[in-house]
């Protein structure tokens, strides 16, 4: 009887070994699919000329990949996007004054990189493309207001980034400006060293502030150990993200997108906006469009109010070009496993 017990848990224990490997083995066969979804920088050589779009992947409702493509000329819808095996194919419709051809793209994405050929009726040309990495929390124009025996100091803190991700950030108050050093973000925190003259004498205050989505809170200690509380919010929220424009002119209208980042940098179509200016519900900025060897500074002002964008771009000749725009959300996507259950 011990015997056929002991051979009994032997053959357990076998089994249960196999069990293991087997699951360590699906677990590194099964790698879980790369997300491509986001903005790509993409360059192109077409006929010795140097050309710069934004390819914008994302989900639709029903959890299928789909994508635009954006350049100094419109926005235009992809066709049978795919991605499989670091493998990328789609096929773009270019139109430009009333024709309309055709591109396929087959190309291949690792390491945040991207690499391909476009071919078509224009011939075949190479691109290059890299993901462009949202912006930090931290980053942004924001309000920070410091509390204290039931008394309120307002000032405006500005958190900026550079190519590498090193965060620096600037000081204004009605006081006057202070100097900001030691700038760290780690997951919702962020803490900085602002440095005041006030009466002659240098005073120091360490921040220690929590990031929630456009909101903020936390604590400032000074030198003498005296600790008040801070909170706070993120400005320009109503301008801040992806528009979708449509610009008016004589030749009929056409779709382009208007990308405005937390610190109010952004994109007009592939092309970059140094500084997008929000004043009392007024918008302005300037952006460079070139082609080929020749460039033009084109301007942009308009109204932002109930949450649309209207206004005028000029630069491009002597008629001005009407702009209308509506901010883009997110479309949620619905999982095919989750809508069968009513989830």
């Amino acid at each position: 009887m011990k015997w056929i017990r002991f051979h009994g848990a032997v053959g357990f224990a076998a089994v249960m070994v196999l069990l293991v490997l087997a699951a360590q083995v699906s677990a590194e066969t099964e790698q879980p699919k790369a997300d491509v979804t986001g903005d790509w920088q993409v360059k192109m050589n077409f006929n010795e000329m140097q050309m710069e779009a934004i390819l914008s992947l994302s989900k639709d409702a029903e959890d299928k990949l789909v994508g635009k493509w954006i350049s100094g000329w419109g926005v235009s819808d992809l066709k049978d996007v795919k991605y499989e095996e670091n493998k990328l194919s789609f096929v773009q419709v270019n139109r430009f004054r009333g024709t309309e051809s055709t591109s396929n793209f087959a190309g291949t994405i690792k390491d945040d990189k991207l690499s391909g050929i476009f071919s078509g009726e224009r011939g075949e040309f190479t691109a290059e493309g890299t993901r462009i990495k949202p912006m930090q929390a931290a980053v942004g124009n924001w309000e920070i207001i410091t509390k204290k025996d039931k008394q309120e100091k307002t000032a405006t803190l500005t958190v900026r980034a550079d190519k590498d991700g090193k965060l620096t950030a600037e000081w204004r108050s009605p006081q006057g400006k202070s100097e900001i050093t030691d700038v760290n973000f780690i997951k919702d925190k962020l803490t900085f060293t602002r440095k005041a003259t006030v009466e002659g004498k240098q005073k120091e205050s360490n921040y220690d502030l929590t990031i929630k989505g456009n909101a903020f809170w936390g604590t400032v200690k000074t030198q003498q150990g005296e600790t008040k509380k801070v909170e706070g919010k993120l400005l320009g929220t109503e301008l801040i993200g992806k528009w979708e424009l449509t610009i008016t002119s004589e030749r009929g209208d056409r779709m382009q997108m208007l990308q405005v980042n937390p610190d109010l940098s952004g994109l007009y179509g592939a092309t970059a906006v140094e500084k997008i200016n929000l004043e009392g519900g007024q918008v302005s900025f300037k952006f460079v469009m070139r082609f080929r060897e020749r460039t033009a500074e084109a301007e942009f002002k308009g109204k932002l109010e109930g949450g649309k964008l209207a206004g005028e771009i000029t630069g491009f000749g002597d008629t001005a070009r009407k702009v209308t725009g509506k901010k883009l959300v997110p479309t949620p996507v619905v999982k095919k496993d989750e809508s069968k259950t009513g989830k």
